[in-house]
This record gives structure tokens, sequence and C-alpha cells, in this order.
């Protein structure tokens, strides 16, 4: 009799443990689940957008540093064929791109970014050397307004039938646009360059991006294509975030490609 009430217990007790053995596997598993979900809503797709006379290539190190930090990257060929043309185009590049995003311009990319920010799933944005235009202005009349822009001094015009672009001089853009980068990647980055149609910059923004979206800016203070002053009189009236990089120039996403990337995945964050 004792024997068959001590197993009934050993039974009993046997029962209970593993019943909740089998809890704490199903809680563990649903907290690991929910911290991969949170990981995974944290990780935003990241939207490089480069300026004129540029390709995607001007990214490299900056996509190379987020890839290794698990961020899925996207940066594509911008028309360069102005403001509305070029949004109305990577408004469907962006229509691909499931989940949060984060957009990223440079230069004149910064216009597009400031276009596209109500598109869907759109979390921060950030200004690199870029313009931060509000609905009405062009680039043109907001980089003239301050001193410290070398860009007209060597850019030159390519006439084609129907249309006229901008390409810069390559005996002379490298110290404007890139003074810090070694001369050869310089000498090499002018050869690949990208033509802009002339208009892009007389062309008025539509758009000013939403106050209540974070927005950060990256100014470097040895800009000669955008005269610092004007960055920073931009990113303070669009309520920007500042990072100031003393000395770079305008290709500082290739001259200081950890700095942007940091800025860049706070915005993410």
């Amino acid at each position: 009799m004792k024997n068959l009430i001590r197993s009934a217990r050993n039974l009993s007790r046997n029962l209970v443990l593993a019943a909740l053995g089998g809890a704490l596997l199903l809680a563990g598993t649903t907290t690991a689940q929910a911290t991969m979900g949170s990981q995974t809503k944290e990780k935003p797709t990241i939207v490089l957008l480069h300026g004129a006379f540029a390709d995607g290539n001007s990214w490299s190190e900056v996509t190379g540093r987020l890839q290794k930090d698990g961020y899925q990257v996207v940066a594509p060929a911008v028309p360069l064929r102005g403001i509305a043309s070029d949004t109305s185009y990577l408004s469907g590049v962006l229509a691909t791109i499931p989940g949060p995003k984060v957009l990223v311009g440079h230069s004149y990319a910064g216009a597009l970014v400031s276009e596209l920010a109500d598109t869907s799933g759109v979390k921060s944005l950030v200004y690199v050397a870029a313009f931060i235009p509000q609905a009405g202005e062009t680039l043109g009349t907001l980089n003239s307004q301050f001193p410290g822009s070398e860009l007209g001094s060597v850019t030159t015009t390519i006439s084609y039938p129907g249309g006229l672009d901008l390409a810069v001089d390559p005996a002379g853009a490298g110290p404007v646009l890139a003074a810090d980068v070694p001369a050869r990647q310089a000498a090499v980055f002018v050869a690949a360059q990208r033509p802009i149609a002339a208009s892009a910059f007389g062309e008025p923004v539509e758009e000013t991006a939403p106050a209540a979206l974070p927005k950060y800016a990256v100014i470097p203070t040895g800009d000669h294509a955008i005269a610092p002053a004007a960055e920073r009189f931009m990113a303070n009236r669009a309520g920007a975030k500042i990072t100031e990089v003393q000395g770079a120039s305008h290709l500082v996403a290739v001259s200081q490609p950890s700095t942007v990337t940091k800025v860049i995945e706070q915005a993410a964050r």
C-alpha cells in the first residue's frame, strides 16, 4: 500500500515538473521570438541617394559599414533629370522596399529626400552635405544666399538636342568637391561623373519635409560646393540634429564614412 502511495506521489510530482518545464520552455521561446521580432523592427532599410555628378558608388564605404552592422541597404541610381522627375522615379523604387525606411540624401538629393518624406514607411531623414529646401525654393537660390560655394567655377555645360546638362571640369573639380580625398581617388570620381540637368537647380521644390519627422544633418566644414553656412541655416530651420565634421569636404561620405555611418545608424534607431 505504501509503495502504491509513493508511486502516485512520484507520478504527480513528475507531471507537475514536466508541465512547469514545458511552460518555461514555451515562455523562453516566446521571449526569443519577441526579441527577434523587435530586432527586426529596429533595422529599417537604409536608402542612400547620391547627388549630382555622382552615382551609388559614392556611398560604397558607408554601404559596407551599414551592411556589416546588419542593415539592408539600397543605393539606387538617381536619374538626375530634375526634382519632380527624379522624385517620381524614386517613389517607384521606394514602393518596392517593404517595411520602415531611412532616407539619406547627399547634396542635390537632399531635395529629393524632402519630397519623398511622406512616402509610406519613412521613419527619419538624413541630409549629408545636402540641401534642405522648403516648398517653393530652388537649389540655385539657396546656394547663392551664402558666400563660400565655388561650384560655379568648375561647372561646364553639355548641350544636346532637347536639353542642357551641367558637368564638372576634371581639372578643377577635385579641390571643390573632394579636397580631403586622395587625388587619385578624386580623379576616378570625376572621370565617372554623371551630369545633371541644368534646369534642376532652378526648379522649385514642391514639398517641405514634415516637421514631426526626425531629421539629421551632416555638415562638413570644408565644403566648397555648398557653403557650410547655407547647410547650417537649412538644417537649423528644419530642426535637424546637426553633426559637423571639421575640415571635411563635400564628399564627406567618401572621406569620413565612419562618422556618416554613425549618424545614419542613430537615425535608424
